[in-house]
């Protein structure tokens, strides 16, 4: 049973886990200065600076923890405010498919900034395996909104990939991933 608290404690089954607590240490991070041009929502999901990655998976300092972190490009427009939501789901060994380890929990979305520039956002998740159970492999899902004043104007959801460059508040540092084993 995995134990889930973001306001409220939600429940989920896996395997290997036997609590996971978040923690919301979001981090908004200009990209380097300068402004972003405005841009069409279809070049905003077309951006390579809106991605999703793991940037921490069970470090020797913080074991059982699994970081995730969040890219998106800005609009170009300072009255427009980006968000995120992230989630970690497990994969499931006899479907193969990727579950939410909090089904059923409505998203909270964190402010990172105005929509000037690319922001980057994240949070850890802290788990505890069950003792003598198999490892479980998760991954992150992170959630995009861009918003005029309370009107979401663009949304896109981006799976955990590896490969990014200069991911702030990866431990290591540079780590990123797609997927991350924990048990």
């Amino acid at each position: 049973m995995i134990s889930f608290t973001r306001g409220a404690t939600l429940l989920a089954t896996a395997a290997a886990i036997a609590a996971i607590a978040p923690s919301t240490a979001l981090a908004a991070s200009s990209a380097p200065t300068g402004t972003t041009p405005k841009v069409t929502p279809r070049k905003l999901l077309a951006s390579h600076e809106l991605w999703g990655t793991i940037d921490v998976c069970n470090p020797v300092k913080h074991p059982n923890a699994v970081g995730i972190r969040g890219s998106m490009p800005g609009d170009g427009k300072p009255h427009d405010k980006m968000y995120m939501s992230f989630r970690l789901q497990y994969l499931d060994p006899t479907t193969s498919g990727w579950i939410d380890v909090a089904s059923g929990s409505t998203p909270t979305f964190v402010a990172v900034g105005a929509g000037t520039s690319a922001r980057q956002g994240g949070t850890t998740f802290q788990l505890v395996p069950v003792a003598g159970k198999p490892a479980v492999t998760f991954r992150g899902v992170v959630d995009f909104e861009w918003r005029r004043g309370s009107k979401v104007i663009v949304s896109a959801a981006r799976t955990t990939t590896a490969g990014h460059k200069a991911v702030a508040g990866a431990e290591p540092a540079g780590y990123n991933a797609a997927t991350c084993p924990i048990g």
